[in-house]
């Protein structure tokens, strides 16, 4: 076996498997920003789409580098189970872990996860995030790979550009599909029988199309296909789905609910292009996420393991380090705020974006060491609830 410098050079399995966890682990990082300016730019939250007379170019442009993050991460979320079930005896395989793995994410949605952006055991509104809708996509994964792949890749793309053909449809509590429509399509309230509300962030439909297209790329990762072949797809697609992107936005006629228009400048016309709908996500806003990430693996397939193990570390244990920096951002938001304003429970925002990146970065840190002592434990153990974590 001759030692490589390159990912391409590597053996397959291994060289895919360490471009998967490294876009992951980049993806994860971006969402640290995020959570970051979450927990320390309290005083200037965004809304979706940005508020461009109020949101300046700095935080725009930081808050548009974590819309790459949900739907790469649903992607390979698909993808990784296709190997999956590649790896454990093929399609039952994959179907039944994504099943479990899903109902387990579900019940950490409500609960660990929850917990940790509140603090507070009886919250008077749960929000069902990216976790809720991950586990949902899995669920449904579980159900719809048994299709023929043509199929799976067909309709998740039919699902993805299609979906915002549906915004005019609307339901008012009440009403008998109200329910089903706001999990499904609408980012809307629905009332708790006992008090308080779900708030329905990531509505469903589009990240099924997401994860269904990660799943039908799955083949390109198998071991006899050439390193070069695969890479020439992922750069393909890439490229189809940011051209796609460019003129259907363009247009301005379908794509995203939130047209663009001309700015004063030339930089707010290019704010307004890129101020895309996330809730749920609509086909310009998958295009151009899609589109990056494609691209950004194909250039990690072709980078030496060795640049890349930093952010694998990330990439191998994402669930740990996704509950792990939620708790250790709040907490140090606590600690700050009792040590800076003497006040407990008053979360400190700092002056500007620069310093929500060096926020990001500090936390990062500890985040890294911790995430490599838990990715060594998980590796070493043979028990079966490690996979889930």
């Amino acid at each position: 076996m001759t030692t490589a410098t390159s990912g391409t050079q590597l053996h397959p399995s291994r060289a895919r498997i360490v471009a998967i966890d490294a876009l992951r682990g980049l993806v994860i990082l971006l969402m640290l920003v995020d959570h970051a300016r979450e927990f320390f730019y309290y005083h200037a939250q965004v809304s979706d789409p940005m508020n461009l007379a109020t949101t300046e170019p700095a935080l725009f442009f930081t808050r548009l580098t974590a819309h790459l993050c949900a739907p790469i991460f649903v992607a390979l979320t698909g993808l990784s189970a296709y190997l999956y079930g590649e790896a454990k005896g093929g399609k039952a395989a994959a179907s039944s872990f994504l099943l479990k793995r899903g109902l387990f994410l579900i019940l950490l949605e409500v609960t660990v996860v929850g917990f940790a952006w509140n603090f507070d055991f009886t919250p008077a509104r749960i929000y069902l995030q990216v976790i809720w809708v991950i586990g949902l996509s899995m669920i449904a994964l579980a159900a719809l790979l048994h299709l023929s792949h043509r199929w799976l890749i067909l309709l998740g793309a039919a699902i993805v550009l299609g979906h915002n053909l549906l915004d005019p449809i609307t339901a008012a509590p009440g009403d008998w599909y109200f329910i089903p429509w706001a999990i499904l399509h609408d980012r809307t309230l629905i009332d708790l029988p006992w008090g308080g509300d779900l708030r329905t962030s990531y509505p469903l439909l589009p990240w099924i199309g997401i994860i269904m297209l990660g799943y039908g790329i799955g083949p390109w990762f198998r071991a006899e296909v050439p390193a070069p072949t695969r890479q020439a797809r992922l750069v393909g697609i890439g490229v189809a789905m940011l051209a796609a992107f460019a003129v259907l936005r363009t247009i301005n006629l379908y794509g995203d609910p939130s047209p663009w228009v001309i700015g004063e400048v030339p930089l707010r016309t290019i704010m307004s292009f890129l101020n895309l709908t996330k809730y749920p996500p609509s086909a310009d806003f998958a295009l151009l996420t899609l589109g990056t990430g494609a691209l950004v693996m194909a250039a990690f397939d072709r980078m030496s393991s060795r640049l890349l193990g930093w952010l694998t570390v990330f990439g191998s244990v994402p669930l740990f380090f996704y509950i792990l920096h939620l708790y250790g951002l709040h907490l140090l938001n606590i600690a700050l705020g009792m040590v800076i304003q003497h006040r407990e429970g008053v979360l400190v925002s700092v002056p500007n974006v620069g310093a929500i990146w060096l926020v990001a970065l500090a936390a990062a840190v500890p985040c890294w060491f911790a995430c490599r002592w838990f990715g060594a434990i998980k590796r070493r153990s043979g028990r079966w609830w490690m996979r889930y974590l």
